[in-house]
């Protein structure tokens, strides 16, 4: 075999692309560390996160072409790494953090929160680095979710300043009023109060470096979705409902809310929770309590990404009550929030490669 030179390898993997990104793995720059010999090839495949669902087919796409162009007596060896992609640069506020994904629902009860707590689970032990803003200041969920609601954040000096250490559990850096206050005790505050927390757990919290910042928003479209658009550019917003007609009308308003010209932030796709009931005895039984597909036909009304659909389990609402997230255990649930994911991951990347960056809202709405 003749000597291979680097410029027919990368000649060679141009011939792959992106399947999202829709352009070749060389132009795209995800060809790392690309070394030759006689007989020998290696490189490494940047992808855009470390939860790509199209992992193994680009892998096996960069092996068939390599081996088509230069043999199968070739010696490959393809290293799959990842570098979570971000339009955050020099960002004033939360400059370690690469995306920041507001996680919305019209309405109270659907699962936003369960399925935030999954969510930051489920991409944390696919090798991303998370963290979780509580934002639902009157009713926090997440110190719950989390086992963790008798915890205290720390506090550092940093820079003159003193900043709150955020709870770290299960791989996810935690912050929630529910950190603060007594579990007990109901926080009473007027509106501006509310927003005042919120801006403190976003400037006055030691984040570090994040590839994701999952904003548990509280339901409908309130003083707390305007500060947080007003504070930061939100990269992307994900909308949770339930399949059933009622709720489905309020998480119209929160995918409005988002779309407005003048807060403008992309929605990186529809959840739908709760999707059908089964029975742990009978898996292969479907039961739509709150009707079928609500989700999937709201999302096409919109035009927006489906993102993947949570069924009602007994395990879930354990999970929840026990503070030990469904995604780790194994189980049609955990297969759901995996999947789901992987498919925000997705969406964020392809918005940070095609779009504009959010801009943080400057007027009163």
């Amino acid at each position: 075999m003749s000597q291979i030179s680097k410029e027919q390898v990368l000649k060679s993997l141009s011939k792959v692309d992106d399947p999202d990104l829709k352009k070749d793995l060389v132009t795209l720059g995800m060809i790392k560390n690309l070394e030759v010999g006689d007989s020998r090839i290696s490189f490494a495949v940047e992808l855009t996160t470390p939860a790509c669902p199209l992992k193994e087919l680009i892998r096996s796409q960069c092996e068939d072409v390599i081996y088509a162009d230069f043999g199968e007596a070739v010696e490959l060896s393809i290293l799959m790494t990842s570098n979570v992609t971000s339009i955050r640069d020099n960002a004033p506020l939360l400059p370690g953090v690469k995306n920041i994904i507001a996680i919305s629902s019209g309405k109270g009860g659907v699962g936003k929160s369960t399925v935030t707590s999954n969510l930051a689970v489920a991409l944390a032990r696919s090798g991303a680095s998370v963290g979780i803003i509580d934002a639902d200041i009157f009713g926090p969920s997440i110190p719950t979710m989390f086992n963790c609601e008798h915890e205290q954040p720390g506090i550092i000096e940093k820079n003159g300043k003193n900043v709150i250490l955020p709870i770290e559990q299960y791989g996810v850096k935690l912050i929630s009023i529910g950190f603060l206050t007594p579990p007990e005790n109901a926080v009473v505050w007027r509106g501006p109060m509310a927003s005042s927390a919120l801006k403190q757990f976003i400037g006055d919290t030691e984040w570090g470096e994040l590839d994701y910042l999952l904003i548990d928003l509280p339901p409908g479209t309130s003083d707390i979705h305007l500060t947080l658009v007003q504070t930061v550019p939100v990269t992307g917003a994900v909308v949770v409902t339930t399949p059933q007609k009622v709720a489905l009308a309020d998480a119209q308003k929160a995918y409005s809310m988002f779309k407005q010209p003048q807060i403008n932030v992309p929605v990186l796709g529809i959840i739908e929770n709760m999707s059908y009931f089964t029975p742990e005895e009978l898996p292969n039984n479907k039961y739509y309590l709150f009707g079928q597909n609500g989700g999937k036909l709201f999302a096409e009304i919109n035009n927006a990404p489906f993102l993947g659909e949570v069924p009602l389990v007994q395990s879930i609402r354990e999970s929840g009550d026990s503070g030990y997230p469904a995604v780790m255990k194994d189980g049609i649930t955990a297969d759901a929030f995996n999947g789901i994911a992987q498919a925000v991951a997705q969406q964020v990347a392809m918005r940070n490669a095609a779009k504009e960056k959010t801009k943080v809202v400057e007027v009163n709405v």
